[in-house]
Formats: structure tokens, C-alpha cells, sequence
């Protein structure tokens, strides 16, 4: 769920940063990169005190699936949107603009102009912002409460396991998020191929 958020917000953002120039736009670009350079527990105690039971907001998200979704969204959604940049700034404008002086529309233009050369870098962004949210713990510890079957995370169950001298368990439940990474990573590889050439 916050992997198909990521692609469609992360992707609206990438494209507003490279095709319009609007006040702030440095600062928003600096917000993208915070997730990169802040310790992920110091993400959790900066999400906890906005959205905890001090929030400034009047929100007691803590301990909650909300809660669990935004941690998720603030460390994930970065590798979408600089995954994507960097390929929106490479395409030419030559092609948009000759296909819209021949009467194709804006949803033309993208469908078969953009998107095939955006479906590669949208598919790496998104098999990295989801590899990335199965080992998230740092934001999580905190927010989660690690309510079984509510807001309890694979990271937090290994911990929980560790401590508790239970090393086969922990083996077991990371052997799996990795089975699942590869997976996921694999699938995105196989669509993102399939897309590109449905598009061309």
C-alpha cells in the first residue's frame, strides 16, 4: 500500500521539481533528501513528537496503523522521487512538443512519450522504496507500539526475538523479508520490462 502511495506521489514530485519553479522549491528539495541523512530513530522521535500525544497538530497517531503508514511513507518515498528525477531531466522536450504540434493531447503525449522512458526508473524506485520498508526499524520502534497483529513490524518481531534468545525464530522471520524483497524486486523488473514494450 505505501509502495503504490510512493510511486504516485513520489512521481508527482519528481515531475513538479523538474518541470515548474515555484517559491520553496530548494527547501522541498532538501525535505526529500532529510529522510537520507537523518538517523531513522531520530526520524521516529521527530514523527512521535509531531503525531504523538504531545502533538503540536492536536493528532494522537502513536500506536496506530496511521502511524506505522507515515513512518514508512517519510524513510520510502525519497527513492521514488530521486529515482525518477534524474530521468524526467534527461528527456528531451523536442519529442512532447513535435507529438503535441501533431494533435496529440497531453494524455497521449505521457502515454506514449514519458511513460516509456519513465516505467524503468518507477519500477527501480518502487522496488527500492519497498526493499527498504520491510528492514525499517529505527522510526518504527517508537511509533508502532508493536501491537501483535495491528502495528507490529517484521523489524521490531526480530529485536523482540533476539532478546529473547531465540535466534532460529529471528533467522526465520528475516530469511523471510528477504525471500520477499527478492521477490517484490523481481516482479517490478518483469512488469517494468512488460510496460516499456506494451507502451512502445
Amino acid at each position: 500500500m505505501v509502495t503504490a502511495v510512493d510511486v504516485v506521489i513520489g512521481t508527482l514530485i519528481a515531475w513538479v521539481l523538474v518541470r515548474d519553479a515555484f517559491p520553496g522549491k530548494r527547501i522541498l528539495e532538501v525535505v526529500i533528501d532529510l529522510p537520507f541523512a537523518l538517523p531513522t530513530i531520530v526520524a521516529g522521535l521527530v514523527l512521535l513528537s509531531l503525531y504523538g500525544p504531545r502533538s503540536p497538530l492536536g493528532v494522537n497517531w502513536a500506536n496506530t496503523r496511521m502511524a506505522v503508514a507515515l513512518a514508512f511513507l517519510f524513510v520510502t518515498l525519497p527513492f521514488v522521487v530521486r529515482t525518477v528525477q534524474p530521468v524526467l531531466l534527461e528527456l528531451e522536450p523536442e519529442a512532447e512538443e513535435a507529438a503535441a504540434s501533431l494533435g496529440a493531447g497531453p494524455l497521449t503525449v505521457f502515454r506514449r512519450i514519458v511513460l516509456p522512458s519513465l516505467v524503468p526508473a518507477i519500477a527501480s524506485g518502487a522496488a527500492m522504496s519497498f526493499a527498504r520498508g520491510l528492514s525499517e526499524f529505527g522510526s518504527l520502534v517508537l511509533l508502532s507500539g508493536n501491537l501483535p497483529m495491528h502495528t507490529e513490524v517484521a523489524a521490531v518481531r526480530i529485536l523482540g526475538y533476539v532478546e529473547g534468545d531465540n535466534l532460529h525464530s529471528a533467522a526465520a522471520v528475516a530469511s523471510v523479508l528477504l525471500l520477499v524483497a527478492l521477490v517484490a524486486i523481481v516482479l517490478l523488473d518483469v512488469f517494468s520490462g512488460k510496460v516499456t514494450r506494451h507502451v512502445d
